[in-house]
């Protein structure tokens, strides 16, 4: 009697618990199909194809996340309400290898002296005033001899808001200033040397502080990659679910990109390689020429990474193959 009363209450123990985990699982799986719809609709408010179509005009054939290497480039604009044109901030490259599920970043200076094409040599911030997205998207191939599969650009109201909705991120200062706040006031924003979490105007100051540091652009880059894994780390994290919420708001009217709903859904494959992206420099010195100043790169330097990210997207095998068909 003492073990059929045993093993009666231990299947009523499973069953409860089995009744609680449904529910648990239901209310999730609502969140998670509410949370695709929302995605999905803001996806379709910022999704914005490039001039060029969906293909690159260095690739044979357009790329697909779920099952190629490819590269997106971020785009940062320092865009005023009622602007018709301006100028970039930042400009992130990342490649994404499928085999290896590895994925390698690098910030472009953006006072670089570059062809930009239609423009002759100038600074490449100046290219998304000349010609938008897609003379960037143009003047980024040029440079870096890969092909730009898609890109993702954003101002500087969604990246605060997206550092906002995560509830901060952590950054590890290696020096402390001040600088001005996206308003324009000097000094309003404290930096504090060591480790520490960031608000978004403190994020968006400390991605953009670059005269007070001594490496200039190329430390302003360090900083730019070090948020940005930040917020791909935080946002990837299980405290972070109930955010995407909030998140997802500030995108559509803040944020366009060449990714469709599909396309971000294929990322998840990457998530493990969130803590262990690998990040490149392209160096460079300081180049003033008739009281305007340039970061001029260094072509050694540049070529290294070039061959690098090609390697990694493996580009050359690919027209290797192609020039063999």
């Amino acid at each position: 009697m003492n073990r059929r009363t045993r093993k009666k209450k231990k299947k009523k123990k499973l069953r409860v618990f089995g009744c609680l985990f449904l529910i648990l699982f239901l209310i999730a799986g609502g969140y998670a199909v509410y949370l695709s719809i929302k995605l999905a609709n803001a996806s379709f408010l910022a999704q914005e194809d490039l001039e060029r179509g969906r293909k690159s005009e260095l690739r044979e054939q357009p790329v697909d996340p779920k099952k190629d290497n490819f590269s997106v480039l971020f785009i940062g604009v320092d865009a005023r309400p009622g602007e018709k044109k301006s100028r970039s901030d930042a400009l992130i490259l990342a490649s994404f290898n499928k085999d290896e599920k590895s994925i390698k970043m690098v910030s472009i200076p953006r006072d670089s002296r570059v062809e930009i094409p239609g423009h002759n040599l100038d600074k490449i911030t100046h290219a998304h005033a000349f010609g938008g997205k897609d003379l960037t998207v143009q003047t980024v191939e040029n440079l870096l001899n890969i092909p730009v599969d898609y890109y993702v650009e954003l101002n500087f109201k969604a990246f605060i808001n997206i550092v906002d909705a995560l509830g901060g991120v952590e950054v590890n200062s290696d020096r402390e200033f001040t600088e001005q706040d996206s308003k324009g006031r000097k000094n309003a924003i404290h930096i504090k040397k060591g480790v520490q979490t960031l608000n978004g105007e403190e994020a968006l100051a400390y991605v953009r502080m670059r005269k007070k540091d001594p490496l200039g652009d190329i430390g302003r880059g360090k900083r730019q990659q070090e948020v940005i894994k930040a917020i791909i780390k935080k946002s990837s994290s299980l405290s972070a679910i109930t955010k995407y919420d909030d998140i997802i708001d500030s995108l559509g009217k803040n944020l366009t990109t060449n990714f469709s709903i599909g396309n971000v859904l294929a990322l998840q494959k990457y998530s493990g390689s969130i803590s262990s992206i690998e990040s490149l420099t392209i160096d460079g010195h300081d180049n003033p020429i008739n009281g305007t100043y340039y970061y001029q790169l260094e072509e050694d330097s540049l070529e290294k990474v070039s061959t690098e990210l090609r390697e990694h997207l493996e580009y050359n095998a690919m027209l290797s193959s192609n020039l063999d068909q």
